[in-house]
């Protein structure tokens, strides 16, 4: 499904998007379950620097589920094994990231990898995150932006600032000195694959549409963390059909190993 340029593209730059990876029908049921009470009743919200919060919700299994069947599906596992190259996927966690009209939170420069560095994952090449856009994503309702090629840069410090961690702030003036700014604007059903060591941030939603999408984080089975108690990360996924999605029908997130908010989140947000 990927080219050989589309990889050298994703190599250089940090990033790579494929638009509509998913069809409008297959949009309609996945965002059917994300707003249903499963999802929402085991969201929390993380403060951004002016007040303003952002909803998410995240579980590590990759279930039966159509979010589960999602992250599980042959065009993501193989588009992400493409990327990886060589070891076995696994699915480390997948979260809900509902960003509200208005008072929809802004996200920090970070980097993926300054939180699961954290977690005890050695190996950062080993590691990638895909965005599934749930709605459209633009500048006006807080799309991702990226600093493209940054994750050359390698890792980054990451500290508190509220209740977000971002990447050492004289360390993110330099790279936007040097590094292009791009807004990573989606039409829902567009996937956004990303390296864990590119800089990124969204903006608050300030507009009358809301800017919801999945986030599945994915690690190669080698890649074993010593801080990590949940075993998703390294346990292959077992690949469904692409057509499994919608042959299922409408099937609620149950069962998840949901996160719960504590004092310390060390899982990226956005």
């Amino acid at each position: 499904m990927i080219s050989a340029f589309q990889i050298e593209s994703y190599r250089q730059d940090g990033f790579l998007i494929l638009p509509q990876l998913f069809s409008l029908e297959e949009m309609a049921l996945l965002y059917s379950v994300a707003t249903d009470e499963t999802v929402t009743s085991n969201s929390f919200d993380l403060n951004d620097q002016d007040g303003k919060k952002t909803k998410l919700t995240l579980w590590f299994t990759a279930g039966d589920d159509s979010f589960g069947l999602m992250s599980r599906c042959k065009r993501m596992v193989e588009s992400v094994q493409q990327l990886l190259g060589s070891g076995e996927v696994c699915h480390f966690h997948s979260k809900i990231m509902q960003k509200q009209p208005k008072v929809g939170g802004a996200w920090e420069w970070h980097q993926d990898y300054g939180y699961w560095y954290k977690n005890g994952f050695l190996f950062p090449e080993a590691m990638i995150s895909v965005m599934l856009a749930l709605t459209d994503a633009n500048k006006e309702n807080g799309c991702l932006q990226v600093l493209k090629g940054t994750h050359k840069m390698q890792r980054m410090e990451h500290t508190f600032i509220g209740e977000q961690q971002g990447a050492d702030p004289d360390f993110v003036i330099e790279a936007e000195k040097i590094s292009e700014l791009v807004y990573c604007e989606l039409k829902a059903g567009d996937v956004l694959f990303f390296h864990p060591n590119l800089l990124h941030r969204s903006e608050a939603n300030l507009s009358e549409k809301p800017r919801w999408s999945v986030i599945s984080a994915y690690n190669l089975s080698y890649n074993k963390p010593f801080r990590e108690k949940h075993t998703s990360c390294i346990t292959p996924v077992s690949m469904v059909r692409d057509e499994a999605i919608l042959a299922s029908g409408q099937k609620k997130v149950s069962g998840a190993d949901f996160l719960v908010k504590e004092a310390e989140i060390t899982l990226n947000v956005k």
